[in-house]
């Protein structure tokens, strides 16, 4: 039966991020989320939607704010943010957001040009959703001494929780001190790795395609773990294969609400069968407190 743990953890001022943004947010905007923020207060995103309130959401509560962003409003941010050239960002726009320092993602949607099915561009920008990290230590989890026996465990929840702010705490953790690993982190769209401190001794590469960044890692950095977020493709499943076939665990997350149902989709149920992840742990949270809902492969594998 899966086992409900929980912890606590630290949290952190938004006085840095909000910085990063003070050239870039309408300086009502910015001005209106100071006045609304209480102490202790902890941002995770600022979401501007053209013609429409903007909105901060603080504890996972949606606050909704006075500011409309008008079409003024949205071209500077989009001038400000892409250095007045989408095409520079085409790669990451048609995925759906830019990365700016710090370790801030922009969703970024409106209208997008398709061809063959893929999208080409996206054009008529009307809403950008500030994604602000969260660097901090966290306590230690209740699977880490699992990683640091060599078994690979994946990391679920929905969309918001703290999944990156997990990889990232734990990849800081088990890479520095003492009884440290060697650690490699594959940071694709440069989410986990805030800063060289962030991440503590741990190689990380910044930009690679994971199932790239898997190989290369396994291949070339003799890593005793590796981490990598959102694991969702045949590709990426392959490395990941790959990698455990190696004798590497890994440290991966992915969308979700149950193990059951994660392990009977294609990719993470390929990985299931190849017996890759010894647990799953799914992550929710209450205010300050994360919940861990740990479940072993041996409990899963009747499902198919």
């Amino acid at each position: 039966m899966a086992t409900v743990i929980s912890t606590q953890r630290r949290r952190t001022r938004t006085s840095e991020a909000l910085l990063l943004l003070s050239d870039i947010l309408p300086i009502r905007l910015s001005s209106e989320v100071r006045d609304r923020l209480s102490e202790g207060d902890k941002i995770e995103e600022i979401r501007c939607r053209l013609g429409h309130p903007s909105f901060i959401t603080v504890g996972r509560e949606n606050i909704a704010l006075r500011h409309i962003s008008d079409s003024t409003d949205m071209r500077k941010m989009t001038d400000k943010l892409f250095g007045g050239s989408l095409y520079a960002h085409r790669e990451t726009l048609n995925d759906g957001y830019v990365t700016l320092g710090g370790g801030i993602r922009v969703g970024v949607v409106g209208r997008a040009v398709t061809e063959g099915g893929r999208i080409t561009g996206i054009y008529d920008i009307t809403s950008l959703n500030f994604r602000l990290p969260t660097a901090v230590y966290m306590v230690p989890c209740p699977f880490e001494r699992q990683l640091r026996e060599g078994k690979s465990v994946l990391v679920y929840s929905p969309p918001g929780v703290g999944k990156t702010t997990l990889l990232r705490s734990v990849s800081a953790r088990l890479s520095s001190g003492e009884n440290a690993r060697r650690v490699c982190v594959i940071d694709t769209r440069g989410e986990l790795s805030l800063s060289g401190a962030t991440l503590g001794s741990a190689d990380v590469l910044i930009g690679y395609p994971k199932g790239i960044g898997i190989e290369i890692a396994t291949r070339c950095m003799s890593p005793q773990l590796i981490v990598c977020d959102e694991i969702g493709s045949e590709v990426e499943a392959e490395a990941v294969l790959s990698a455990a076939g190696c004798g590497v665990p890994i440290l991966a997350s992915a969308h979700g609400e149950r193990a059951e149902e994660l392990v009977c989709r294609s990719v993470i149920g390929r990985l299931h069968r190849g017996r890759v992840f010894a647990l799953y742990a799914g992550l929710s949270r209450r205010g300050d407190s994360f919940d861990y809902t740990v479940t072993h492969w041996e409990e899963l594998c009747d499902i198919f």
